[in-house]
């Protein structure tokens, strides 16, 4: 078979996507490779095809038990034998998956990293005719990755003890030149063929807010976005927190971090995949490589340390290529814990990495640009666009020049430095406000008295965002604070007008609805059937079948098996597992004569769950169901 028939036969899809075919074809032909694609963009594909036209066994390392059995199921549904090797396998199961590995039984197996350091692991492998090893989540081999793991380290040990190196493949969503260069040289990649289609997610809204109250905001975002969505705390308290307040109010919420017990942590989990828990609130222990695709939005409750896991993370909305959103809830509080949670490392080095990649977090968080060009332009892909769909873009703003304010701000810190002296910013503040018994004798006591306190905060948050000011949790002038002082540089404060850019964000969804319209009732219809058999499997919905491949029933309306084999996402084998029952649902749902076709729904609502077809055949009974 050839690379596209075996994606038309197993995966359903017609065409490959940008940097696939290329990657596919090096893979094929022994060639290592590296591919940097965005999430949703089919990074597993580019393994997974090659896999099947290899004569050997690929071997996938994984560096999570979820992602692992998240790719397995959906690989085994699609007709592709596959196993994993974990620690959730009984011993029973184990030996069945090692016998069946003997046998030759499998074209794929996932493995964790650490499981390469057992002897009994390398003995296996060597018996073994490896064809492909292909390491996922790649940027955790460097730690200057957003999720180092020293066990990836043993990577290149291991396969330099197999009998014949096998072809090494590297994929990652989110790696910056340096995280690159960590990776071909770790890997020790010959000849590699990089392919880097770029990290833009068009689909995707970026937004950043101030919120005076971050559960108020939340809650009022909920209202109006139903759908299934992840909400990320930067400690394990403040997850506690929200849940149980989610939860009181009615909300069907789970929640994650690892302070859990192994039992709960996997029952959230499972509540979260399965849709008996519409929103999970978890630490960032939750969520690298999960593969539910209908994730339509992620909310940052706090800022993450670094603009690469806050986009690994945002990234797990809107997977199947559908509308979805990534807000992140932003104050200064959230830095000083970042700061405290860095500073409680041994490694110097360590430290100053760290907070080097905090302020460019800052920096995004203030920036008064746009938000996707600024992520972009990190990850080194440079675009003079404005992309037009995030909250920077689509909000109105008015523009106000503060350099005055902003010398006052930095001659004061500036003093109080020469004097020997480093505060919080509460103190700093109470004595340029006047509102102190200290300093009193400085010649800027005083000098931004009746001030509002907000309008301080914000400033000086712009300021150090911009490296003006330096803040360790303690405030110092940063040596460019002269561009400043000296009126070389102007500062400037973006400040929106109140609800503008929810507003256009709205409208910007309803005008992409409008782009595609599908029949809202056929669409529900759909979505219990999937249900329904996604039961029955004891699997995830979208492992039957993404959102995207029922919006495309939709559109097509097939009649026919031939006709079926034409919806994104139906291979062969899924048209023999569920053509037929859903082929009967569309036959019945065939339009009568003068009823309108394709009667208009808001796709963007549709998707973000307005429609609420599947909440009759949820667990209730589920402790996060509630």
């Amino acid at each position: 078979m050839t690379a596209r028939e075996i994606l038309k036969q197993y995966f359903g899809y017609d065409e490959f996507r940008e940097g696939q075919a290329a990657l596919i074809d090096a893979l094929s032909h022994a060639r290592d490779a590296l591919g940097v694609m965005p999430t949703g963009a089919g990074k597993s594909l580019c393994y997974q095809v090659p896999a099947m036209l290899l004569p050997g066994i690929t071997v996938v390392v994984s560096p999570l038990i979820s992602l692992m059995r998240d790719q397995v199921q959906a690989l085994v549904k699609s007709g592709v034998p596959a196993a994993f090797l974990n620690s959730s396998l009984t011993e029973t199961q184990w030996q069945k998956v090692m016998s069946n590995i003997r046998a030759g039984q499998y074209k794929i197996i996932y493995i964790a990293p650490e499981r390469l350091r057992a002897p009994s692991m390398l003995e296996l492998a060597q018996s073994l005719s490896i064809s492909l090893i292909a390491v996922d989540e790649a940027h955790c081999i460097s730690q200057w990755g957003q999720d180092f793991r020293p066990s990836y380290l043993d990577i290149p040990r291991f396969v330099a003890q197999l009998a014949v190196r096998p072809v090494l493949a590297a994929f990652t969503a989110t790696a910056t030149p340096r995280v690159r260069e960590d990776i071909f040289a770790t890997l020790e990649l010959q000849n590699p063929l990089t392919v880097v289609t770029g990290f833009d997610r068009p689909n995707l809204y970026f937004e950043v807010k101030q919120p005076k109250d971050k559960y108020a905001a939340l809650t009022e975002y909920l209202k109006e976005n139903a759908g299934n969505g992840i909400v990320y705390c930067s400690t394990r308290k403040e997850v506690e927190g929200v849940a149980a307040r989610l939860r009181a109010d009615g909300y069907a919420a789970a929640r994650y971090h690892a302070g859990l017990p192994d039992k709960e942590r996997s029952q959230s989990q499972d509540d979260f995949l399965y849709d008996r828990a519409k929103i999970i609130v978890a630490t960032n222990a939750f969520g690298m490589g999960i593969d539910k695709s209908n994730v339509r939005f992620v909310i940052h409750y706090n800022m993450p340390q670094n603009v690469e896991s806050y986009y690994q993370e945002a990234g797990r909305a809107g997977r199947d290529g559908l509308p979805g959103d990534c807000i992140l809830y932003y104050t200064r509080k959230d830095v000083n814990t970042a700061l405290f949670l860095i500073n409680q490392s041994e490694n110097p080095d360590e430290i100053v990495r760290n907070k080097q990649l905090l302020n460019q977090m800052e920096r995004y968080c203030e920036t008064a640009g746009c938000l996707r060009r600024f992520m972009l332009h990190y990850f080194g892909e440079k675009t003079a666009e404005d992309c037009g769909n995030c909250g920077n873009c689509v909000g109105n703003f008015d523009e106000t020049d503060v350099t005055v304010d902003a010398q006052k701000i930095l001659s004061h810190i500036l003093r109080l430095n020469k004097a020997g002296k480093r505060f919080m910013f509460t103190h700093t503040a109470d004595i340029i406000q006047g509102k102190s018994e200290d300093f009193t004798d400085l010649s800027t006591f005083g000098i931004m008295k009746g001030v509002p306190r907000r309008y301080v905060r914000q400033l000086t948050n712009r300021l150090t965002a911009l490296g003006y000011i330096y803040d360790d949790g303690y405030l110092s002038a940063a040596p460019k604070a002269s561009e400043v002082l000296r009126g070389g540089v102007h500062v400037t404060m973006r400040g929106r007008a109140p609800e503008s850019s929810e507003k256009t964000r709205k409208e910007k969804h309803r005008a992409e609805a409008q782009k595609h319209t599908i029949p809202e009732e056929l669409f529900a219809k759909l979505k219990v059937l999937r249900l329904e058999i996604a039961r029955e499997e004891k699997v995830p919905a979208f492992v039957i079948f993404s959102d995207a491949a029922l919006v495309d029933m939709c559109a097509k309306r097939p009649r026919t098996e031939g006709e079926f084999l034409d919806v994104s996402g139906v291979g062969q084998v899924k048209l023999e597992r569920y053509g037929e029952r859903f082929l009967a649902l569309l036959r019945q749902e065939e339009p009568s004569s003068g009823q309108q076709e394709n009667p208009p729904v808001l796709t963007a609502d549709l998707f973000r769950g307005q429609v609420k077809t599947e909440d009759s055949l949820i667990d209730h009974n589920s402790p996060n169901a509630r």
